[in-house]
C-alpha cells in the first residue's frame, strides 16, 4: 500500500495566514501524513526549502515554471528517498511547446508538469507519480492539459499510474471528464473508504468550497482503497487555502 498526497502550499499568503506562519503548520501536517510521494501546486523555491528541511527523508523532482531551473512555482514531486529509487523523471509546460518554459493556448500563466517513475527497492513495485496546477482561467489549456498528461502516461507503457494535481476545474467539467475519460479515475470515485469534503475554501469555508483537487489512478494498475481530505487546522491555525487530499492505493 502506497500513500499518494497533493497539497497547494498557496505561494505566498494574505493577511493573517502569511507564508512564514504556514511553513510550519504545512510541514507538520505532511509529517503526520507521512506520505510515500506527494505532489505541491504553488510551491515556490522558498517553500521548495523549506519542506526539504523540515522533511530531510524526502527528495524531490521538479523545476521552477518561469525558466525551468528555480523561478516561478514548482509542481514537484515529493518522495521517500530511502524507500524508492527515481527514474525516468522530467518536466513539460502544458502549451503547444512542452519542452521550454512556456504558456499555451489560452492560458493566462505559465503551467507545467512533473512526472518521476518510482520503484520500491525492497519489493521492486514501480508506478509513476505525475504532477500539475492547471490555469485557473484556460478552458482550452486545461482540456490540453489533461490530454498531455493522459498521452505521457500512456507512454510509460503499462506502469502504474498516479496523477495529483490542482486542476483548477470541477467534477463534470472538460477537463476532469477528459481525465476520466480513458485509462485514468478519480480515486475519490473509486476507493471504498472515501469521503466527499471539499478541498478549495479559501480560509473562509463558511462561504468557500468547492472541489479541485484530485488523485487520479490508472484504473487498470492501481486499486484506491482510501480516499481523505486533510480538512483539520493546525494549532488552530489553516495551513493553506487549499486541504491536502490523499489516497492510500495498491498496485495490481
Amino acid at each position: 500500500m502506497f500513500r499518494i498526497l497533493s497539497t497547494n502550499v498557496l505561494c505566498w499568503g494574505k493577511e493573517g495566514h502569511e507564508i512564514e506562519k504556514r511553513i510550519p503548520l504545512l510541514c507538520r501536517m505532511l509529517k503526520e501524513a507521512k506520505p510515500d510521494s506527494f505532489g505541491v501546486q504553488e510551491a515556490h523555491i522558498q517553500w521548495m526549502k523549506a519542506i526539504k528541511e523540515s522533511l530531510p527523508e524526502y527528495d524531490y523532482v521538479g523545476v521552477g515554471r518561469e525558466d525551468g531551473k528555480e523561478d516561478g512555482e514548482f509542481s514537484a514531486v515529493f518522495y521517500l528517498k530511502d524507500k524508492f529509487d527515481a527514474s525516468e523523471s522530467g518536466n513539460f509546460w502544458i502549451s503547444e511547446t512542452p519542452e521550454k518554459p512556456s504558456k499555451g493556448w489560452d492560458s493566462v500563466c505559465t503551467r507545467i508538469a512533473t512526472f518521476v517513475k518510482l520503484t520500491e527497492k525492497s519489493t521492486g513495485i514501480s508506478y509513476v507519480h505525475f504532477n500539475t496546477h492547471l490555469d485557473h482561467i484556460g478552458r482550452v489549456a486545461q482540456v490540453n492539459g489533461a490530454k498531455m498528461i493522459q498521452e505521457k502516461a500512456a507512454s510509460f507503457g503499462g506502469v502504474p499510474v498516479v496523477c495529483t494535481g490542482d486542476f483548477n476545474v470541477e467534477q463534470g467539467s472538460d477537463c476532469y471528464q477528459t481525465m476520466v475519460s480513458a485509462n485514468m479515475a478519480d480515486a475519490r470515485m473509486l476507493a471504498p473508504d472515501s469521503d466527499d469534503s471539499f478541498t478549495f475554501h479559501g480560509f473562509d469555508p463558511e462561504n468557500t468550497h468547492v472541489i479541485i483537487d484530485f488523485v487520479f489512478v490508472d484504473r487498470a494498475t492501481v486499486e484506491p482503497k482510501v480516499f481523505k481530505v486533510i480538512n483539520k487546522k493546525i494549532d488552530g491555525e489553516f495551513y493553506s487555502d487549499h486541504y491536502a487530499i490523499y489516497s492510500d492505493v495498491e498496485i495490481k
